[in-house]
């Protein structure tokens, strides 16, 4: 079971992605910005962090980018549909971040978060 933090401001893409990994067995803490998750991360430890890259105050380039800084082991995900975005040299995105392309299946984003996982 891994603790994953899923900052994601589509309210019902949330509910619906923190729901499947919830029932694949992680445990699942959410928000609708990147501030709010930043803050989060401040105070727990997360395995993975999923994000959207287009979100309102922090966006999840920067939050990936100092959830890296606080955590150089952290797994980071973004799920967008930007993905040009994040894999632009010039976004700073971290390195290691993986890039899931919306839309995409719950089970799909189900099964590339076990595999980080197990990574």
């Amino acid at each position: 079971m891994a603790q994953i933090l899923l900052a994601e401001d589509d309210e019902s893409l949330r509910r619906f992605l923190a729901a499947a990994l919830a029932k694949a067995g992680h445990h699942v803490t959410d928000f609708g910005d990147g501030t709010s998750a930043y803050e989060c991360l401040k105070e727990i430890r997360f395995d993975l962090l999923l994000t959207d890259i287009v979100m309102p105050g922090m966006d999840g380039i920067e939050l990936a980018k100092r959830a890296a800084d606080m955590d150089a082991g952290l797994k980071i995900m973004f799920i967008t549909g930007f993905a040009a975005v994040a894999l632009h040299p010039s976004s700073q995105a971290p390195k290691q971040a993986k890039v899931l392309s919306k839309p995409f299946h719950l089970r799909e984003i189900v099964q590339e978060v076990e595999r980080m996982i197990a990574a």
